[in-house]
């Protein structure tokens, strides 16, 4: 062999698997991702509306998955929230009761996934369960994951999970009947600053309520079964709790700029002005009906401004009317406050009140602020909800503890069970 080709041949040999190498890698399969549901399970009971949850992997390495898609039974796919870990509100009641398959797929932009699937059985009421007459919607949003600043803790979650306790133990409210919708339906670590670590419906909780995210269209789909399910009872009741942030200038102290404004109470993706509850509301017709809006600038909620004067009538919510008391955490023109771990100011008093008793005989008072019993007083053990909004706007003022917060000036519009004088003057009794 001559020397020339000797030298070819040594090249070759170091060549040849150099380039196979770049050859092999430049045509690399691509592995397909994975995809898992991991809420509901296997003929699971579901109702109401239910947080589907599930993760995706992809096994190249850099776990880019692009898109989950789930559908329901032959539905269209539909991308979901979320890509390695992902949620799905399902609204049930869009359902016929029985067998339901929910299926999920990822994407990484190259391939899909295998599908996984899970079959569950939805089970909705038509309206109620016999003698359950008793509805309660708690609904609080508050922390909003772009903004620190602004957060407000899990103390809402906690303060609505704790009324909803009393509700059902000394009440007798249903749990088949209690709704809790908070934030986009995930608790999130460090009281709500943090990452969002499990659904709600998900984690340990004493009562089996229902419970779900504080969306626009949760919202409207959880009133709208309260409405026709209370409409359609005898004798029936409800209790509905709005809380977070209201819409307002914290710079303008004489009137927030709301003198021309609707008081709006922000959900988790959008917002929810007195108007549009009232509209929600119209068609209620319960023999009880209490209505809490705690936040800022809220008392356009209760058609109230300031020292409960009325908001001009073109303004008018149409919340209020007979059988119903409508409260606010705060006057139309003022901010109201709150915990980041007891929950809103105004709505924790009103319920220390209602669950001790200490609010019982508590009356209006001049301009209702607020008035404590006198000798005179008949005091029977039974606290109306206007005897305990009586106890927290005078616990307000009067504690020195809560000196800073004396400015809210909670409203109130109390046409229990009729107009004017035809009112009761012993209250509404939940």
């Amino acid at each position: 062999m001559s020397k020339k080709l000797f030298v070819i041949g040594f090249i070759s040999l170091f060549l040849i698997p150099i380039l196979s190498g770049c050859i092999e890698n430049g045509d690399q399969k691509n592995n397909i991702p994975q995809v898992m549901i991991t809420y509901p399970t296997i003929n699971q009971y579901i109702t109401s509306i239910v947080k589907i949850t599930g993760t995706a992997f992809d096994k190249d390495g850099d776990n880019q998955i692009s898109l989950i898609e789930i559908k329901i039974n032959g539905s269209d796919w539909i991308e979901v929230d979320g890509t390695d870990e992902w949620s799905y509100d399902l609204n049930t009641y869009e359902y016929k009761d029985g067998s339901t398959t929910i299926y999920a797929r990822s994407w990484d932009g190259n391939s899909y996934s295998e599908i996984d699937e899970v079959t569950v059985q939805i089970q909705n009421p038509e309206t109620s369960e016999s003698d359950e007459s008793k509805w309660a919607v708690f609904v609080f949003a508050g922390n909003y994951p772009t903004d620190n600043d602004s957060k407000l803790g899990n103390g809402g979650l906690y303060l609505a999970e704790d009324m909803a306790a009393y509700f059902i133990e000394e009440l007798n409210f249903p749990t088949s009947n209690i709704f809790i919708l908070f934030d986009d339906g995930w608790i999130r670590d460090d009281n709500g600053y943090g990452r969002r670590i499990e659904p709600v419906e998900q984690r340990t909780h004493q009562y089996d309520v229902h419970y779900s995210g504080a969306t626009e269209e949760n919202v409207q789909t959880i009133i709208h079964q309260v409405v026709e399910g209370a409409s359609h009872q005898p004798d029936s009741e409800v209790f509905l709790w709005f809380a977070g942030h209201g819409a307002g200038d914290d710079n303008n102290k004489w009137t927030g700029g709301k003198i021309m404004e609707r008081s709006t109470l922000f959900l988790w993706d959008g917002s929810l002005s007195d108007r549009v509850l009232g509209d929600m509301l119209y068609s209620l017709r319960a023999d009880k009906t209490t209505i809490i809006v705690d936040a800022c600038f809220s008392g356009g909620f209760a058609d109230k401004t300031i020292y409960n004067l009325p908001t001009f009538i073109l303004l008018h919510s149409r919340i209020t009317g007979p059988g119903r008391v409508v409260m606010s955490g705060a006057s139309k023109y003022r901010s109201g406050f709150a915990s980041t771990t007891k929950g809103p100011l105004f709505s924790y008093l009103w319920f220390e009140g209602l669950k001790t008793k200490e609010a019982d005989g508590f009356q209006p008072g001049l301009l209702s602020i607020g008035k404590p019993p006198d000798l005179l007083t008949r005091r029977d053990r039974k606290v109306s909800v206007e005897e305990a909004f009586f106890y927290a706007r005078y616990v307000l003022r009067e504690d020195e503890s809560l000196d800073a917060y004396k400015s809210m000036e909670p409203q109130i519009n109390d046409q229990y069970p009729n107009w004017g004088n035809l009112r009761s003057k012993s209250g509404l009794i939940l």
